[in-house]
């Protein structure tokens, strides 16, 4: 068994290699990968890069792209077509970093009971800390957001999908799995059930879990795209049909598809739509493929299902700024608490409307209550929103607001503020 599993390792890293070769070229103008290293609520430890792009509207649409076991944010950056993408339609993507240890090195957390409800913790709060952080400072549109993943990127995919289906738009799964297919971490590759060729539950099953992981929403739910290799050995092709139930039955949809096509050679297409004619689920069977996806072009196929391929026309901007603040902040700390007073100016020359203030407050700190904002999370990125009195604050106008938190020996004050996505000054 040790000797099998040392295999499916060397063949997983192989095909991991394999795939970040098939990157376009970069054009040499392009924006930097830049790391994020405090972004908000973190339970899962992870790491965060962004890639925005020279060139993109004021509000800029999310795409976060996740990479596979043994992968990192930016190998993904590097081997993917995601950001390539991005140069040419102007949206931001994420690039998170799985830290959580698994069959095949360092993996997203699909298989924890945390990680399978709502805000519960790990990676997936983690994840839409980024998406929250990249509205607050690109000013990334909170609307239109979707997710895209190899592997155990596309297993989170689904994931995201079924716990926040009000953030999420659509997604793109390459060669990902059902959401709650993994029973625990023992289940999680290689070996278990999931992935072990047997699993086979109703579409019936499968829909009731993603209706269970957000109980009472009834909004639009996100479009699924799914892309599976037939040869695929390590995540079985069979898991794309399972994959395929569960996300029709959400739809309630039927199983037998609205139509299908070959838009490229191997690529045989399968799609489900509603009875106004939108394609909610699509499924791409990859005819000879093993575990090697995306491979070209399936990027731009995944960017044109979200429908992001209108060029921005705006002039490049890094990053948007939308209004001119300074920041000062009195602290009063004692044992284990602390209040602190922040007083926020309106440098600019015009008036704000609606304002919210994010700021990193420091590592042991937790916000306990406040006054004149509400503040959401209570650690790590905050960011503190206006109240019905005080939403608007005229040009050269100051507003003081405030918080109460406790701390374990760091009483500091905050650092990095930001109003409405524009940096401020200090002092």
């Amino acid at each position: 068994m040790k000797i099998r599993r040392r295999l499916l390792y060397a063949l997983a890293s192989m095909l991991t290699l394999a795939g970040l070769a098939l990157a376009a070229p970069r054009p040499a103008f392009a924006a930097a990968l830049t790391e994020v290293t405090s972004f908000g609520s973190n339970p899962g430890g992870m790491r965060m890069h962004i890639y925005v792009p020279d060139t993109r509207p004021a509000n800029p649409a999310i795409v976060v792209a996740m990479h596979g076991c043994g992968g990192s944010g930016p190998g993904f950056y590097s081997g993917s077509e995601f950001a390539a993408l991005a140069d040419r339609y102007g949206f931001l993507v994420i690039y998170p970093s799985a830290m959580q240890e698994a069959g095949f090195g360092k993996c997203f957390d699909t298989w924890s009971a945390a990680a399978k409800q709502r805000n519960g913790g790990s990676d997936p709060v983690s994840i839409a800390s980024m998406v929250a952080y990249a509205g607050q400072r690109y000013g990334g549109d909170q609307n239109r957001v979707y997710a895209t993943g190899s592997s155990s990127g596309g297993m989170m995919t689904q994931h995201m999908l079924s716990l926040y289906p009000d953030l999420f738009k659509a997604g793109a799964s390459f060669m990902g799995v059902p959401f709650t297919c993994f029973a625990n971490a023992a289940d999680y590759p290689p070996g278990g059930q999931c992935t072990g060729g047997s699993m086979n539950r109703t579409p019936q099953q499968w829909g009731d879990a993603v209706r269970q992981a957000s109980a009472g929403y009834t909004g639009a739910r996100p479009r699924v795209q799914l892309w599976h290799g037939t040869n695929d050995t390590l995540v079985p092709y069979s898991l794309l049909q399972e994959s395929i139930e569960q996300w029709t039955n959400v739809f309630g949809l039927s199983t037998t598809p609205s139509s299908s096509d070959t838009p490229q050679p191997s690529w045989n297409r399968r799609r489900w739509a509603d009875p106004a004619g939108t394609v909610q689920v699509e499924a791409y069977s990859i005819q000879g493929a093993g575990h090697s996806l995306p491979s070209t072009g399936m990027a731009a196929a995944a960017i044109a299902f979200f429908g992001l391929t209108t060029p921005p026309t705006t002039p490049p901007t890094t990053p948007p700024t939308t209004s001119a603040c300074r920041v000062t902040a009195a602290v009063n700390a004692w044992n284990t608490g602390l209040t602190t007073n922040l007083t926020i100016t309106n440098t600019g020359n015009a008036p704000i409307t609606g304002w919210t203030l994010a700021f990193d407050l420091p590592t042991g700190q937790t916000v306990t209550g406040g006054w004149n904002a509400s503040y959401a999370p209570t650690s790590g990125r905050v960011t503190a929103t206006h109240v019905s009195y005080n939403a608007n604050l005229a040009a050269g106008a100051s507003i003081s607001i405030g918080y109460q938190a406790t701390h374990t020996g760091n009483s500091g004050a905050p650092t990095a503020y930001s109003l409405n996505s524009s940096t401020c000054t200090t002092g």
